[in-house]
């Protein structure tokens, strides 16, 4: 009896260190749902509430237009001098976009990241409080960018869905 507690409690641990240090290859954001979850092979990892554009509803059309893209990019760069609490820098805009952007005649813009809160604001502020308000960016609290800041390589795929 005492060798299976200890054989539980061992696979167990596997199990859960395993999670803890496992790295993940694409990032997923449901706008709909203000998520962004990291998943290894399909198996979600860890789930985060975001904050998004201004104009969350609808992918991102034009430079100025606060929403956020939607589609298939690549984390390209990890930011640790960002005028927010670090920064991860999204691929955005892709060729689909730059496509639809100039059959519009317009700039499809650019500079979209995953951040943290402004470097200017107190870190207590919940980011639940400020509702969407980024440019367009993907915003989360503090303490989950230095998670994902760490976990997140260069070259990860993220998908962002309406």
């Amino acid at each position: 009896m005492m060798l299976r507690l200890l054989l539980l409690a061992f696979l167990g641990f596997i199990l859960t260190t395993s999670l803890v240090m496992a790295k993940p290859d694409r990032i997923l954001v449901k706008k709909s749902h203000h998520e962004l979850l990291l998943l290894d092979h399909g198996r979600v990892l860890k789930r985060y509430k975001v904050a998004l554009g201004g104009t969350p509803v609808g992918r991102k059309r034009t430079r100025g237009d606060h929403r956020t893209p939607e589609g298939l990019y690549v984390i390209d760069a990890h930011n640790e001098a960002s005028h927010y609490h670090l920064s991860l820098h999204v691929s955005y805009p892709n060729q689909d976009d730059r496509r639809r952007a100039r059959a519009r005649h317009a700039d499809p813009g650019g500079d979209i990241f995953i951040h943290g809160l402004p470097n200017t604001f107190p870190s207590s502020v919940p980011l639940v409080a400020l509702g969407d308000w980024t440019d367009g960016c993907i915003a989360v609290s503090n303490a989950d960018i230095e998670e994902i800041a760490a976990l997140v390589e260069d070259g990860t795929v993220i998908e962002i869905r309406p």
